[in-house]
């Protein structure tokens, strides 16, 4: 991950708690196990990801639902694999 601010690490981490069980699940994983590695590009869209309604975003991790935005497919794809 490109160098990035404790607090801005701390606030992203924070904004990762959902209203939803099973999408909380799913983002303690990926944050355990893939966050610190995220590239710019990847990070920019995690960011983007938080601000979707936690149905949706539950439905896009889910493959519930066709991910409308092209530029969060790869995030959602990673999101998928943890």
């Amino acid at each position: 991950m490109t160098a990035i601010d404790p607090v801005e690490i701390k606030r992203i981490r924070w904004r990762s708690r959902r209203g939803l069980l099973e999408l909380d699940l799913v983002l303690e994983r990926f944050l355990a196990s893939r966050f610190e590695q995220l590239t710019a590009a990847e990070l920019a869209a995690y960011r983007k990801c938080l601000e979707l309604d936690d149905t949706d975003f539950l439905d896009y991790v889910n493959g519930k639902a066709e991910v409308p935005d092209p530029e969060l497919t790869h995030i959602i794809g990673i999101l998928r694999t943890v």
